[in-house]
């Protein structure tokens, strides 16, 4: 009998990808089960998508520096056993020791296609580039913002008029089929990292894999 992955989320916001996460989960979509939201702000909505006991927040503020925060969230996600940990509008730096202890099982959603745009304002960013093409990347977490291995990604057309809001938008409705799609094949034990490389079906894969218009990925 297979054992469902347990899936950990960091998040700082209203947990819009933690709802599409347990959406899918809901509708049989995804093969796992959210066994704890983890937060950077006390009050974020996202907590209130699971129950109490699956819920850990701190702020900060309340911690000598960011090591010693970064060692109290890492010692609680560890408590809830996770297989992955998905950051999830999760706003705060992760340091370098928290994301070597859990190498390889972290990952992120990002709004734009990394390496571009790395950071914030991703929207605005590509606009005044004068991009063609905007969108979303999942990715693996390392040091260095926004860097790590790129999974998958999703492409959104750039249209004349556009406006930071507007882009947004466009992007946001492909983040969450994206995410879906990648934590499927996550779980499914398709896709891995190793070393910076990424591994479909244990082979080399040296592009991120592409959703296409019916939320599924192709190498």
């Amino acid at each position: 009998m297979s054992t469902r992955s347990r899936i950990a989320v960091l998040a700082s916001g209203r947990g819009s990808n933690l709802q599409a996460i347990l959406a899918a989960i809901a509708t049989g979509q995804l093969d796992a089960e959210v066994v704890a939201v983890l937060s950077d702000k006390p009050e974020a909505p996202a907590l209130q998508h699971v129950a109490p006991g699956q819920r850990w927040a701190r702020s900060p503020r309340d911690f000598a520096d960011r090591e010693a925060f970064d060692t109290a969230l890492g010692d609680a996600l560890a408590g809830f056993t996770p297989d992955w940990v998905v950051c999830a509008g999760y706003m705060r730096i992760l340091g370098q020791r928290f994301v070597e202890r859990f190498d390889g099982r972290l990952v992120n959603i990002h709004p734009s296609l990394l390496p571009l745009y790395k950071g914030l304002h991703t929207h605005a960013r590509a606009l005044e580039a004068g991009d063609a093409e905007h969108g979303a990347s999942v990715h693996f977490v390392v040091p260095e913002l926004d860097a790590g291995t790129v999974l998958a990604q999703a492409r959104v057309p750039v249209e004349p008029g556009d406006t930071p809001d507007t882009l947004a938008r466009r992007v946001l409705a492909v983040e969450h089929p994206l995410l879906i799609a990648s934590l499927q094949w996550l779980v499914a034990g398709r896709v891995a990292e190793r070393g910076g490389q990424l591994l479909l079906d244990g082979h080399p894969l040296f592009s991120p894999l592409r959703l296409d218009c019916a939320g599924k990925l192709n190498a």
